[in-house]
């Protein structure tokens, strides 16, 4: 059994999870395992809160605190990043319909965009926010999923980018997108798009101009991000959930998703490739953010009881959001 926190052992059974590779991959790629370095933020959704975690399982800092938040004001993100700087926090609270900016030294919100538990199109409004990116600009790029739109906004509040057509809701990359629930930043300026229905995923390049546009067999694709060898990998939002890796023309390159054991996903929702091969995910009704090896499926590291929803030392309830920090990366922890 994966212990609920720490390394996992070396006795610890590996997990037979992926499924026949297809012939125009004949070997998976492979996996270095290397160390856990940096920090962990997790958005813990149910619990209302955000942790950032160590290695050794240790809580190094958490939000909110008493203080943290005006009278009657609730908390709950479902995604959180912290900005190139690392010294701010963007989250983002798909249900509240807002978009916060906290700073990590005073655990105080700084920047708010959205009307509270009010959903709407126009400015100033958000339907579903979801996956609300801080860039090195100090703009935040966000997925705004119900008015099938990704925009950027800046410090002042102004949408300073559209990537397609509010309530237009169809993919025809570049000019419409189908509930889109990503929009991953990348390193070349462009933008990696998750569309929740239909099941797609479009890159597109910092121009604009579609680099491409392929289908993803999952059920309900969540946060598309592109791994090292420039594939795909993207989190099947289901039970059982899954991973998937699929080349840049929608071939599959593997798939982890057991059925059954502890290596069974329950709706993950964020899979970030790293780039010795492993993959951080959060597996929401789980209950717990995970280090796997996809190729073997092998759970390398946990925290969180698996299925067991808690809110003490090494709990966690709907952990719906990670963000792997490099060491160093936010000062004073």
């Amino acid at each position: 059994m994966v212990p609920s926190i720490g390394p996992t052992p070396s006795t610890a059974p590996a997990v037979t999870a992926l499924t026949p590779t297809p012939t125009t991959h004949p070997t998976p790629r492979t996996v270095t395992q290397g160390a856990f370095a940096g920090d962990l933020l997790i958005a813990d959704r149910g619990n209302g809160r955000l942790l950032i975690v160590n290695s050794r399982a240790q809580v190094l800092w958490r939000f909110p605190v008493a203080g943290s938040l005006s009278a009657g004001q609730g908390f709950s993100a479902d995604d959180a990043f912290v900005a190139p700087d690392g010294r701010t926090i963007m989250a983002s609270e798909e249900m509240h319909q807002v978009l916060v900016r906290i700073d990590i030294a005073t655990k105080r919100i700084i920047w708010q965009y959205g009307h509270y538990n009010r959903t709407g199109s126009a400015p100033g409004f958000l339907n579903t926010p979801d996956d609300a990116y801080p860039l090195a600009n100090g703009n935040v790029t966000v997925a705004d999923i119900r008015n099938c739109r990704i925009i950027e906004i800046a410090p002042d509040k102004h949408v300073v980018r559209t990537w397609g057509h509010t309530g237009v809701c169809r993919n025809a990359p570049p000019f419409a997108y189908n509930e889109p629930n990503g929009d991953t930043p990348l390193a070349d300026g462009g933008i990696l798009i998750t569309e929740i229905k239909g099941s797609r995923v479009v890159r597109l390049n910092a121009a604009g101009k579609v680099v491409f546009n392929i289908h993803v067999p999952t059920a309900y694709p969540s946060d598309a991000q592109l791994d090292s060898h420039g594939d795909v990998v993207v989190a099947d939002y289901s039970n059982p959930g899954a991973v998937v890796a699929v080349t840049p023309t929608g071939h599959l390159v593997w798939r982890y998703g057991p059925k059954t054991g502890v290596g069974r996903l329950d709706h993950p929702s964020l899979a970030v490739p790293l780039a010795d091969g492993t993959l951080v995910l959060n597996d929401d009704f789980r209950n717990r953010v995970i280090f796997l090896n996809p190729i073997t499926g092998k759970i390398l590291w946990q925290y969180g009881r698996t299925g067991l929803a808690g809110r003490g030392p090494g709990r966690l309830y709907i952990p719906d959001g990670v963000n792997l920090l490099p060491p160093g990366m936010i000062q004073g922890l």
